[in-house]
C-alpha cells in the first residue's frame, strides 16, 4: 500500500508507537512500525528494511513519484532482491521489475503479470514520519546475530 506526502493517517494519531506492549515492537502481532523521518527516507528510491524475524521477512520501502510503498524484499519467484530492481510505469501502474528474471510486481497491490503475488504492506505518514504495518520490528540496519549458547 502507499502513502503520499500529502496524506496522513489522522484516524490513529495516538497509536503511532512502533508496536508492542514492551515498547520495543517485538513480534507480538501486526503493528505500525516506525521507520524514520519521511524527509530522510525520500532521498532514496528503495531501502531495505531488515525484519527481526530474519532474511525471508525483510521488506523493501520504495519512494516513487512522491509516495511510499512497502513489499517483501525477496521476489516471490526465486528470491531475487527487489530493492535492486528497476521501477517502471506501465499504463499508469508503478511496478518493480525483479533484476534476476524480470518478473514485474505492482507496487500498490503486489500483483504480477504472471500468477505470482508479492506481499505488500500498508504505509502511513504521520507527523513527518513513515510507518509500515508489519508483524515484526523493522530496521534500516541489520539486527545483531543471536549468540549461540
Amino acid at each position: 500500500m502507499a502513502a503520499s506526502s500529502a496524506s496522513s493517517a489522522s484516524s490513529s494519531s495516538s497509536s503511532a508507537s512502533s508496536g508492542s506492549r514492551n515498547g520495543e515492537g517485538d513480534t507480538d502481532g501486526v503493528s505500525w512500525r516506525l521507520i524514520g523521518a519521511a524527509s530522510e527516507l525520500a532521498n532514496k528510491r528503495c531501502r531495505l528494511m531488515y525484519s527481526s524475524l530474519g532474511y525471508n521477512s525483510d521488506v523493501c520501502l520504495f519512494y516513487v513519484k512522491g509516495e511510499f510503498f512497502a513489499m517483501d524484499a525477496r521476489c516471490a519467484h526465486s528470491g531475487g532482491p527487489l530493492c535492486e530492481g528497476d521501477i517502471e510505469e506501465a499504463d499508469g501502474v508503478l511496478q518493480v521489475i525483479c533484476p534476476w528474471h524480470d518478473y514485474d510486481f505492482d507496487l500498490r497491490t503486489g500483483k504480477s503479470g504472471t500468477s505470482l503475488q508479492q506481499q505488500v504492506y500498508e504505509v502511513k505518514l504521520e507527523d513527518g514520519n513513515v510507518y509500515v504495518k508489519h508483524a515484526s520490528r523493522l530496521s534500516l540496519l541489520p539486527f545483531p546475530a543471536e549468540k549461540k549458547s
